[in-house]
Order: C-alpha cells, then sequence, then structure tokens
C-alpha cells in the first residue's frame, strides 16, 4: 500500500498554531490600524464621497477619465474625496480631487501583487486588513461613487447596501455609474434575487445608475448639502 505523506498537514497544523500564537499580537495592530484611522480622518471638516472601481483601470479608458471628471467636481463642490488609494479608478479620483486642490484620501492596502499607492493623496493612509480599511470608507463618507471594477469594488458596493439595508448606517447616495457595465447586474438582481424573495422591491431604490459625470456631482449636491 502507498503510505501518503502528512507533510502537508504538518505544514497546516503549523500555521494553525502560528495563528493562535500571534492572535493577541494581531489584536494591536487591529487597533493601531483603527485609532490611525479614526485620528486621520475625523481632521476632515467637510464631507465626504467614496469613489471606488477597479485598479487595473489604464489611463485611457474611458472610465479613468469620467472618474477624474466626478471627483474635479465633487472637490471643487467642496466635497472631500476617499479612494482605496492604489492604481486605475483609484487614482484617477484621487488625480481629479488634487487637481481641484481638493481633499485627496486614499486608504492604500498592502497586497503582494497589484495594488501600489498612487501618487495623487494629499491624505495617504496604509492598512493590513480588509475590514478595517472598509470601515473608513464607509464611516466618514456621505455618498458613495461606484465605478466599474471587480470583486473589490462588488464587495464594497454590496457592504454599504446591506449596511443601509439593516439599518447599521443611515441611507445616504449609492451612485453607480456607467449603464452598459451596470445594467446586467441590476438585471440578475431583478430577476433572481427579488424573483425568489431573497430581497424587497425597496431595497433595489439603495442605489441607481448615472452615466453623466456632471449629473454624478449634481445628484449628489442636492442630497448632500455642505
Amino acid at each position: 500500500m502507498q503510505k501518503i505523506s502528512n507533510n502537508h498537514l504538518d505544514k497546516q497544523q503549523y500555521w494553525l498554531d502560528n495563528f493562535n500564537v500571534g492572535d493577541s499580537w494581531r489584536l494591536f495592530k487591529i487597533m493601531s490600524e483603527f485609532v490611525d484611522g479614526f485620528d486621520s480622518l475625523s481632521e476632515i471638516n467637510q464631507p465626504a464621497v467614496s469613489i471606488f472601481g477597479s485598479a487595473r483601470t489604464k489611463p485611457e479608458d474611458k472610465y479613468y477619465g469620467v472618474t477624474e471628471k466626478i471627483a474635479h467636481g465633487l472637490a471643487e463642490a467642496g466635497y472631500a474625496i476617499i479612494t482605496g488609494g492604489g492604481p486605475g479608478i483609484m487614482e484617477a479620483a484621487n488625480k481629479g480631487a488634487a487637481a481641484a486642490d481638493g481633499v485627496s484620501v486614499g486608504l492604500n492596502i498592502n497586497l503582494p501583487f497589484e495594488q501600489e499607492a498612487n501618487p495623487y493623496s494629499n491624505l495617504p493612509l496604509s492598512f493590513k486588513y480588509f475590514f478595517v480599511r472598509k470601515v473608513m470608507f464607509i464611516k466618514y463618507a456621505m455618498a458613495f461613487v461606484g465605478m466599474p471594477g471587480g470583486f473589490g469594488t462588488l464587495d464594497e458596493l454590496f457592504e454599504a447596501v446591506t449596511l443601509i439595508q439593516t439599518r447599521r448606517i443611515k441611507s445616504f447616495p449609492i451612485i453607480l455609474v456607467g449603464s452598459e457595465y451596470w445594467s446586467g447586474m441590476v438585471k440578475w438582481i431583478k430577476e433572481s434575487l427579488l424573483a425568489a424573495g431573497n430581497i424587497k422591491d425597496e431595497d433595489l431604490f439603495y442605489f441607481n445608475i448615472i452615466d453623466d459625470p456632471e449629473e454624478v456631482v449634481q445628484t449628489i449636491k442636492r442630497t448632500v448639502i455642505i
């Protein structure tokens, strides 16, 4: 009979033991990230808008330019801009805000690939833990603008929708930019989630789709009064 090596099991047990030993120290790191984030972002004395989207969007992509226009318009109107601090859509938003001499916040995440801080944030913060970073996205924002993105974008979008739906936070505008990108998802939500009775009709009103950058700015200005 062929003997099966237990090396992989030993390695798994090592990592489990190592994780348990480090738990108490990990708590201090988590607390320090919360404290740093709260201290820094509480200094912002104006309403903030979180803009999120793909880190892989190139400068020549049309949504890069659209994002830059939205952030520039919001910053000119007196809103701080909060992004994930990385490349792509995040860079475009920080760039637009910085060009308007606005508050340009970058909540960068430490990843082994893809995510490097962009140079357009004038209030940069760095996080190891996604959940701490998401708290900062939501706690200090009075509106969300969702640009085309991947799993991370969807995670941030539905985190906000869930918190509003469950009334853990007050309702605020969630705008999805790009009907060609988001309409398929909304159709699926209606035909699958709503049809199965897993959400209510009113849950569809937590977000709306807008294509025009100026309309995005004006919608936020009407609902988030400075």
